[in-house]
């Protein structure tokens, strides 16, 4: 009997090691040498779409349309064909969205440091093992960033996660509002504004808040009873200046939006300081599908009632999502965040360079202008190189400026969506390069026709080849 209980003992031993080997370890013994185990196909699966070139004007994904066994290219505007290298000459500028794929060309020359093999049994519980929905770790890098880039104080500051800024920005409203009040909080921003703090604030039809339209309204009204809240988006989305709080008082609370508060859209004079911040992975990174944010909270309740918000909400952020975070923060806090920076100001710089010139002999259309700043990051005087261009139509019978621009080829984000009047157009320059190439071409021959000269102009094809 003590035999077979030894060999039975031995047997578990054994078969403990085995397990150990195979589903613990990435790596499995063959043949006296250590083999990568279970996650070989996965790897070679991401290989294998990675490989797909799309001619450079499109990408193919591991989770897309799979033809006759192979991965089936996404082409960028105005591409097609099967590998994306059939030009549509008579294709428009779609600058309309605010997609940051801008980075893009950053993470592909990034792509072993940012590359993530998940496990299919990766973090299955609800919680983590502390019982919190947020990953501690991933809270110790936020903070680290925000020291390194030095736009953010997080000393004495709760963090909360969110499903991307939007989602924040509603927590947020929500927690600063008086409930079981009879007497909503109003909720204000200056125009021009981005559209969702309105449409979200309308969606949700609360009986604690309601939007009123702009701050301005508001600045020197007797009323002393109500408690506003106000958006203040710095840089502002759609026209980069660093707005600041108008209301003032012991009623008014302000919610600072800084998603665009990184070095490749603005100078960083000095570390925001405000009670409630919120910034997004989505500008930062580019990694606008992964949907993370986070706000930066000061006053311990309304930290308590956002994370409340969030449990009921969603029950936390995705634990998938929160590891893609934690991989891609660590490669852009590595070299204390020069490359991503660096790159990403480069680009915006290039654009904004190349779409000035293109308006320079225009007396039809304008763009904003900005002022060169000292950045606390660089430890240089630069001009801000904001996401979007806030084109405007000075003359008169080009009012309905969106119309215009449309007729020439050239989709943008209608002014009025901003609450601001129609002879205003929001561009997005944080597109694709195609998308922007495109664009560019698009103005040439506006300010072209507007010369009365179009011989100078590059032919398209060229321009984005």
């Amino acid at each position: 009997m003590g035999k077979i209980q030894s060999c039975m003992y031995v047997v578990c031993l054994l078969c403990s090691a085995t397990l150990n080997i195979l589903f613990v370890g990435r790596y499995v013994y063959v043949s006296g040498k250590w083999e990568v185990g279970w996650s070989r196909r996965a790897a070679e699966e991401a290989e294998a779409v990675a490989a797909v070139s799309c001619s450079g004007h499109g990408r193919a994904y591991l989770d897309g349309l799979v033809v006759d066994g192979s991965p089936v290219c996404e082409c960028n505007t105005c591409f097609g064909g099967p590998d994306c290298s059939q030009f549509s000459a008579s294709c428009v500028a779609d600058v309309d969205s605010g997609d940051p794929l801008f980075l893009e060309p950053f993470w592909m020359q990034h792509a072993a440091s940012s590359a993530l093999l998940v496990a299919g049994w990766h973090r299955m519980s609800y919680s983590f093992h502390d019982h919190s929905l947020i990953s501690k770790e991933l809270e110790e890098l936020i903070r680290k960033l925000h020291a390194i880039v030095g736009n953010a104080n997080t000393t004495g500051r709760f963090i909360v996660f969110g499903a991307g800024s939007i989602q924040l920005l509603n927590a947020a409203v929500h927690a600063l509002s008086p409930h079981n009040s009879s007497a909503p909080a109003k909720v204000v921003a200056t125009i021009p504004f981005y559209p969702v703090y309105k449409s979200q604030t309308d969606f949700f039809r609360s009986v604690d808040f309601q939007f009123v339209g702009d701050t301005s309204l508001w600045k020197n009204t007797s009323d002393t009873t109500s408690n506003l809240i106000e958006f203040v988006t710095a840089p502002n989305n759609p026209d980069g200046k660093l707005n600041k709080a108008v209301l003032q008082g012991p009623n008014a609370k302000p919610i600072y939006d800084h998603a665009y508060y990184w070095p490749h859209f603005t100078p960083i004079p000095a570390p925001a300081d405000e009670d409630l911040m919120i910034f997004t992975f989505s500008k930062l990174t580019g990694h606008a599908g992964s949907r993370f944010g986070w706000a930066l909270i000061k006053d311990k309740d309304v930290y308590e009632t956002m994370s409340n918000y969030m449990s009921l909400n969603v029950d936390g952020v995705s634990r998938d999502t929160q590891l893609r975070a934690f991989k891609l923060l660590k490669v852009v806090t590595r070299g204390r965040g020069r490359e991503i920076f660096e790159f990403g100001y480069k680009t915006m710089k290039d654009r904004w360079e190349k779409l000035n010139r293109a308006l320079l002999m225009s007396r039809r259309f304008s763009v904003q202008e900005s002022s060169p700043q000292y950045c606390t990051f660089s430890g240089k005087v630069k001009r801000p190189s904001p996401a979007y261009a806030w084109l405007k139509c000075e003359k008169e019978e080009d009012k309905e400026c969106y119309r215009v621009l449309k007729k020439a080829g050239i989709i943008g984000r209608n002014g009025t969506l901003f609450s601001a009047n129609s002879s205003y157009v929001r561009l997005s320059l944080i597109k694709t390069q195609d998308d922007f190439d495109i664009l560019l071409h698009q103005i040439n021959k506006l300010v072209g026709e507007e010369n009365g000269g179009k011989s100078s102009m590059r032919r398209m094809k060229s321009t984005v080849s």
